[in-house]
């Protein structure tokens, strides 16, 4: 097994060995990867099945559904590597060119970051996204995955690897680290020298973790206490389909709706309706609801504890609260929002533009479902984590929001 310092300092050597490497041998080496992955689906898969027997039991059912691995996924991860394969190179692009009255010229170019970090749990298909993004990028990458999922996690590095290697470009491009003890997360946290970025991916223990130990810049990603607001112009049943998208459609991930706002004046009608929809006999799965006191009055649910509105639930429950109107909903959700996703329903274009201009979230919906909010969706081929804060980079992360920029000036025998 390798050490993390040993990893660490081959992709700090990889970064050299990128320089310079074509936007054509990049697509060749995503392409190769590609296929590699599906080439290797059978043992990705055998190896994926030992690890979801070992968490049988230890991580919650839909933890479960995000560590497993099927044909059809696999397929899904290589075809998000070519989606990546089919975007703009963003690395030499000029952002912008300006000449100073002296002559000179200033260029401000994008660059890579270099070595990337990211820290993740169960989730498999992170490994081949943060992979793909970070080579189109020019970047190295290495990723430190849950243990649950450390056998799947392996698996895909050592297809991509194989990728890279019939494509010409270094496999330290991209690094898995084999430690799975909480050390190895805390050495990332303190590579510095060595990691130019470290991206957490995960729950709030972990993103907390990270951001509050990290020696290394780092980017707060992920949490997501999602907030759906119906107002009282809503369309009921546009927003019954939403709400039911929104909520129960993969409630495992961080753009999943944990909290429902609802109009005072459109409770009464809408909440007895979302509970029947939500926990009718033939659904596979039914959900439960954490009810304020007004919102008891129309649907049936535990009452909603002191923590319940603060709460990532990333399960079938969804917390209720009834409210007086627009500006009660963005008074609630600037309370208890993580700034992730949050959307209004309404047919109000006052409401609509007082909700969009109040709430201070990464991305805030009008009369559409929160599950939108991922990088493949807002066409960015796919994401490496959703940046919950201001500085550098906000919302899902794709390849630009890989890169920094540095400024070539050209002069012509200045001196100042």
């Amino acid at each position: 097994m390798k050490d993390t310092q040993q990893i660490l300092t081959e992709a700090k050597a990889a970064v050299r060995l990128m320089t310079g490497v074509t936007t054509q041998q990049k697509n060749n080496a995503l392409t190769c990867m590609a296929q590699a992955l599906l080439r290797n689906t059978e043992h990705i898969i055998s190896e994926n099945a030992m690890d979801m027997e070992k968490a049988q039991g230890v991580i919650a059912p839909v933890m479960l559904d995000r560590l497993l691995l099927t044909k059809e996924r696999i397929e899904g991860m290589a075809q998000g590597i070519l989606d990546v394969v089919a975007l703009p190179d963003p690395v030499g692009e000029v952002l912008s060119e300006t000449e100073r009255p002296n002559g000179l010229k200033i260029k401000k170019v994008s660059v890579p970051l270099g070595v990337v970090a990211i820290i993740y749990e169960s989730r498999p298909n992170v490994t081949s996204d943060a992979a793909a993004l970070s080579l189109k990028s020019g970047n190295v990458c290495v990723l430190r995955g849950g243990k649950e999922a450390f056998r799947s996690a392996y698996a895909i590095v050592q297809a991509l690897r194989e990728g890279l290697k019939e494509a010409g470009l270094p496999e330290t491009a991209v690094n898995l680290i084999e430690d799975i003890t909480r050390q190895s997360a805390t050495d990332l946290m303190r590579a510095v020298g060595y990691v130019d970025l470290l991206i957490p991916r995960g729950g709030a223990g972990l993103i907390n973790a990270c951001v509050q130990n990290a020696l290394v810049p780092c980017i707060h990603t992920g949490t997501g206490i999602c907030h759906v607001y119906v107002d009282e112009s809503a369309d009921m049943e546009e927003a019954l389909k939403i709400v039911e998208n929104a909520k129960m459609s993969r409630p495992s991930v961080c753009n999943a709706a944990e909290v429902l706002l609802v109009h005072e004046n459109m409770a009464p009608a809408f909440l007895p309706r979302l509970e029947q929809l939500l926990t009718c006999e033939d659904r596979k799965q039914t959900c439960a609801f954490r009810v304020c006191e007004k919102a008891a009055a129309y649907m049936n649910g535990t009452p909603a504890g002191d923590m319940d509105f603060d709460t990532e639930f990333l399960n079938y429950i969804l917390a209720v609260k009834v409210v007086k109107d627009v500006d009660e909903a963005i008074d609630h959700i600037a309370l208890h929002s993580t700034h992730h996703s949050e959307a209004i329903l309404s047919r109000d274009e006052a409401a609509i533009a007082r909700f969009t201009q109040g709430v201070d979230s990464a991305a805030v919906y009008v009369n559409a479902s929160t599950r939108f909010t991922d990088g493949g969706e807002f066409g960015l081929g796919c994401e490496l984590g959703i940046s919950t804060q201001k500085m550098h980079a906000r919302g899902p992360m794709g390849l630009k929001e890989m890169t920094a920029y540095k400024y070539v000036i050209l002069g012509n025998g200045h001196i100042r």
